[in-house]
């Protein structure tokens, strides 16, 4: 075994290879602090036929015994499907390795993150980046690595690498920063409204703070790379520079025209009709995915050239122009909000749905047990890009761009003291032609407001995109890209932000980095695109309504005491169950007791609400010595051995009763109760003394001046 040092941030992070997973191709530990992850690549000697796409595949495994877990259900064990958690990390890891490949590379690539060991304070997402790649570095893959990443945090205006779990709760700025030694390949961040200029000295900072990262793995790979046999990296294909000059030569000028049809449909119609017709002429000369794969690159050359020679777009906008945007709200007549949302030809409804707080969403990861508050949730229908596939389980994209326009939404919400609900926002993508994620948080914001919460402010975002020359020397930035603009640019970067600052980004791109300069040239020009759809947006609703819609649950709270939270729960929820049944039973959503005492009453009744208030306000109220009380007598007490009576039982409150003393009835000498109290009778008592050790309350009925 090897083993290769290195100091990351405040910590010593640790390389090691050459003990586990000997077979696979590529195969490390990575250590921070107590937090360990194994990552193996292993890759297919030979290359896939008839597909035109590289196949990688990262997984990303999280084992409950990393943390030193079981699963708390009671039937399952077994760690099952991949949380939101696993399905981001592996998102993360994805992407900046995946551009380090060579264009016409198929093998199958397979790197397989597990968590081994997990601290609770390192974060296992960050290192296993940094795994990833080692791990691609010392296998037979022409991987044009090695990648380094760190997490950025600020805390009091300074930026901290890789900041603990516990420390970026109070971090205004939770960035990641995945680079090569001189280029930046991926960046994902949560930000507290942080201006520009802030966000650019972050990256700046992460890309010098991962540096040793990079370090350590070129001395890895020195000392490792023995490992590969002398000739046995792959070949990659030939290249298709003949089929490329043949099928432009046919095309001639039919390509150039129809990428400016304005119209998506219209346009994609025109595409696949010269593509069939160039399978059809070079049927039997050549396969139909060479042929494929020639088409779209001479499809994307000339988006390229048109953007680059002469500024000019697919749709005819100029390069820093947003596409015709149209809003609507309460568009829904029975749902709590809903926003409308569309922006060219990409259309997104988002609705809202408030809930009580116990239906928060019950989180049981590795990494974290608690609950969660805020719900996005993006569905990306195959009728949103005119397509017939099958509808399974939301996708890793589907998760990636919920948990975006949630992460951007998040820092401008109302703290639980101020909203005691639980929000589920769901965008629903009706049609796409590039950027619906970012969609998605114009059609939240609209939503949210629309529902009535009372959101700080309103949040927008917006997708730049990159267009570079084939030597590199020159580079046109284009604002809010579509999808034929995604297909054949270098750079995907999202960016929602308030007029205060940004909350959230999310950078991808094809090249083998990008520079400081391009990214901060991106952020100035989305921060004005931003500014632009904030003010549209102020047009069609300025603030949050000032009422909740009528068909949303009413939230009322009280407090008891921590002792009485059984009382009203009664045995196995029985005293519960009947005081919804009380109060209207429909009317009552949910009645939930926090462990502090809090207790929160959701309803679509105000008035079954506010019953229901008052019936636990009295089932939980204590009595109080000197205070006089009205209630009826329950039962007359006798002396266990004589027989004799000696009082009466009188109930004060619905769950709290005392003993009136028969010396304590009248002012006269009483020697049978009966001809003074009746059982039912409601008579006014004084509370006397308390017994709280044996449970007794005395009471007076003389000392309340009742006469009889």
């Amino acid at each position: 075994m090897k083993e290769f040092k290195t100091k990351l941030g405040e910590k010593e992070l640790i390389i090691s290879t050459g003990k586990l997973a000997e077979l696979a191709s590529g195969s490390v530990t990575v250590r921070y602090g107590d937090t360990v992850v194994l990552a193996t690549a292993v890759v297919a000697p030979e290359p896939k036929e008839d597909i035109d796409f590289f196949p990688l595949l990262v997984d990303y495994e999280e084992r409950l015994y990393a943390a030193g877990k079981i699963s708390g259900s009671r039937f399952i064990k077994r760690e099952g499907r991949p949380s939101e958690a696993a399905v981001l990390a592996c998102r993360l890891i994805d992407r900046p390795i995946r551009p380090l490949f060579p264009k016409g590379y198929y093998n199958d690539v397979q790197v397989v993150i597990t968590v081994l060991s997990f601290d609770t304070e390192n974060e296992p997402d960050v290192i296993s980046i940094i795994a990833a790649s080692a791990a691609l570095s010392q296998s037979a893959a022409p991987f044009e690595g090695p990648v380094s990443a760190v997490r950025v945090g600020q805390i009091e205006g300074k930026f901290v690498a890789n900041p603990t779990e516990s420390e970026i709760e109070n971090c205004s700025l939770d960035l990641v920063v995945a680079g090569t030694k001189d280029k930046i390949m991926m960046l994902e961040a949560g930000a507290q409204e942080v201006d520009e200029k802030t966000m650019v000295e972050a990256i700046k900072f992460g890309q010098e703070a991962l540096q040793p990262g990079i370090e350590i793995q070129k001395e890895l790979q020195s000392e490792t790379k023995h490992k590969i046999e002398e000739g046995s990296e792959p070949d990659l294909p030939a290249g298709e520079a003949g089929i490329i000059k043949e099928v432009k030569k046919y095309l001639g000028k039919k390509l150039a025209e129809v990428i400016h049809e304005m119209d998506k449909e219209k346009r994609e119609g025109q595409i696949t009709a010269f593509e069939k017709e160039v399978l059809a002429n070079f049927e039997g000369n050549y396969k139909q995915v060479e042929l494929k794969n020639a088409f779209s690159q001479i499809l994307e050359k000339e988006v390229r050239r048109a953007i680059i020679e002469k500024e000019l777009r697919p749709d005819g906008r100029k390069i820093d122009e947003i596409r015709p945007i149209s809003m609507e709200v309460g568009l829904l007549p029975r749902t709590h909000g809903s926003g409308l949302f569309t922006r060219g030809q990409t259309q997104v409804l988002s609705i809202v749905t408030l809930g009580a707080p116990g239906e928060e969403q019950v989180i049981e990861t590795m990494e974290e047990e608690g609950t969660k508050r805020y719900m996005h949730h993006y569905n990306f229908p195959p009728f949103a890009t005119g397509e017939v596939k099958p509808m399974r389980s939301a996708s890793r994209r589907e998760i990636g761009h919920g948990a975006l326009a949630e992460r951007a939404i998040i820092p401008v919400l109302p703290n639980h003291e101020e909203f005691p609900y639980t929000v589920r926002v769901v965008s629903e993508v009706l049609s796409s032609n590039g950027s619906s994620s970012m969609a998605s948080t114009c059609g939240s914001t609209l939503a949210l407001m629309d529902a009535g919460i009372p959101i700080k402010t309103p949040v927008s975002g917006i997708a730049m995109g990159l267009i570079t020359s084939e030597d590199g020397k020159q580079h046109k930035i284009l604002t809010d890209i579509q999808g034929i603009e995604d297909f054949a640019g270098d750079m995907d970067f999202k960016i929602t932000a308030t007029k205060k600052g940004i909350t959230a980004i999310q950078l991808d791109t094809k090249l083998k980095g990008l520079s400081l300069e391009i990214l901060a040239e991106a952020l100035e020009r989305a921060r004005k695109a931003n500014d632009e759809i904030l003010e549209k947006i102020a047009k069609i609703i300025a603030e949050p309504r000032k009422e909740l819609s009528k068909y949303a649950p009413r939230i009322q709270t009280l407090k008891i005491s921590v002792e009485k939270i059984g009382e009203v729960i009664g045995p196995g929820g029985k005293t519960i169950r009947k005081l919804i049944e009380e109060c209207g039973g429909k009317e009552i959503t949910s009645i939930d007791l926090e462990d502090d005492g809090t207790v929160t009453i959701a309803s679509t009744d105000s008035a079954m609400g506010n019953k229901a208030i008052t019936t636990i306000e009295n089932m939980t109220k204590e009595v109080v010595v000197g205070q006089i009380y009205e209630g009826p007598v329950i039962s007359i007490v006798k002396d266990r051995i004589r027989g004799n009576e000696i009082g009466a039982i009188v109930q004060v409150l619905p769950n709290q009763d005392g003993m009136v003393h028969i010396s304590q009835i009248a002012d006269q000498r009483v020697e049978k109760i009966e001809d003074f109290l009746k059982i039912g009778q409601r008579v006014k008592v004084k509370v006397m003394e308390i017994d709280k050790e044996r449970g007794r309350v005395s009471l007076s009925i003389k000392a309340a001046n009742q006469k009889y």
